[in-house]
């Protein structure tokens, strides 16, 4: 397996995400191939990917997984927040997330970033596990979200 930024939208990526953002979430569809190409172009976004490597001479590799890392200044430091991991359920616990998530805090700490943050629901332990063990720790922090389209 291989960790790359992606810099072009094919149409592998497109339906790596028509598989995957179900799995994500079941409220928000997958993304378009312009959606896609805007994430990929947006200056402050890092789509990374997880390449299977081990596949059939000949054949596409596969994506098993993604991650979003957004890099940000603030007047505080230069911060960045991950979003929007998923890895596919047939390669869970192979090993994906953890190498998604080491690729983008080292990518974080080469951009100058002070901070990387994230949020996961309660209910993902295994993800919660993961992000305890990669050495994330919960804050003592409200999240508030506002809602600007049903």
């Amino acid at each position: 397996m291989k960790i790359e930024e992606v810099d072009v939208v094919d149409d592998e990526l497109v339906e790596a995400f028509r598989r995957l953002i179900p799995q994500l979430s079941r409220s928000n569809p997958p993304p378009s191939r312009q959606a896609l190409e805007e994430l990929v172009e947006s200056p402050a976004c890092h789509l990374l990917v997880a390449v299977d490597s081990a596949v059939a001479k000949g054949e596409p590799a596969r994506i098993l997984g993604s991650l979003t890392l957004v890099v940000f200044p603030i007047p505080t430091g230069i911060r960045a927040w991950i979003e929007d991991v998923v890895v596919d359920e047939a390669a869970r616990g192979r090993g994906v997330g953890y190498a998604l998530n080491q690729h983008a805090l080292g990518l974080a700490k080469e951009l100058g970033a002070v901070t990387v943050d994230l949020t996961s629901r309660p209910s993902r332990e295994a993800a919660n596990r993961l992000y305890q063990r990669l050495g994330f720790v919960a804050r003592e922090t409200n999240v508030y979200r506002y809602t600007l389209r049903a």
